[in-house]
């Protein structure tokens, strides 16, 4: 594991290593994860731990069948191009605000995803209908890392970030009560008022008098 923070990575030369290629970002290198981030505690010494690791692949046979038969029968345009892949996986905390009792807390955070290259925007559109994995544009062999996993971290992140557990009890709205067994009292520690019961005093009116 690299302990530089690395933005840029050679594709070609990642595909040629044994093992994969591994490092840290500090949070605050990541400034699209800390735009609307709580100040909380040890957030400047926070990490997140990157791995990554990039394969040469065939591609499926009926996209090589279909790709022999534009070629033709000249043999340098029968050639079917191998699809380059990269895998992504990335661990840390992210600070966040609870949208349930407002305070801010650490959320893990964990991902672990595979990437397909191709050539060019117009086909990353042409495919993206009808294929199950992501796609990237390989535009050289420098791929901006840091990018791709900041990302993948804000993609991560839940859309209501939400304690499992407030800390602390939530609370109570203007005029809101807790639900007890007995009848609640007023602002005043009075008891409530009996309830209003109308159809019985119509009752009592209609009686005879004595």
């Amino acid at each position: 594991m690299t302990s530089e923070p690395i933005d840029w990575i050679d594709l070609e030369a990642l595909t040629r290593r044994s093992d994969a290629l591994a490092g840290v970002y500090a949070l605050d290198h990541l400034p699209r994860v800390l735009l609307d981030a709580p100040a909380l505690a040890g957030r400047e010494h926070a990490l997140v731990q990157w791995r990554v690791h990039a394969e040469w692949r065939d591609p499926p046979a009926a996209v090589a069948a279909a790709w022999r038969a534009l070629g033709g029968t000249r043999a340098v345009r029968a050639v079917v191009p191998r699809q380059l892949w990269l895998r992504v996986q990335a661990q840390g905390a992210l600070p966040l605000v609870c949208q349930r009792c407002l305070e801010p807390y650490w959320e893990p955070v964990q991902l672990d995803r595979w990437f397909r290259f191709v050539a060019d925007e117009a086909t990353a559109l042409a495919e993206d209908d009808t294929c199950e994995e992501d796609l990237l544009v390989h535009q050289g062999p420098r791929f901006d890392l840091r990018t791709l996993v900041e990302d993948e971290l804000l993609l991560a992140a839940p859309l209501v970030p939400r304690h499992g557990a407030c800390p602390h009890p939530l609370p109570l709205a203007h005029g809101d009560r807790l639900h007890t067994d007995g009848p609640a009292a007023d602002d005043d520690g009075a008891p409530p008022a009996a309830p209003r019961r109308p159809l019985a005093a119509l009752a009592a009116l209609k009686r005879p008098v004595r």
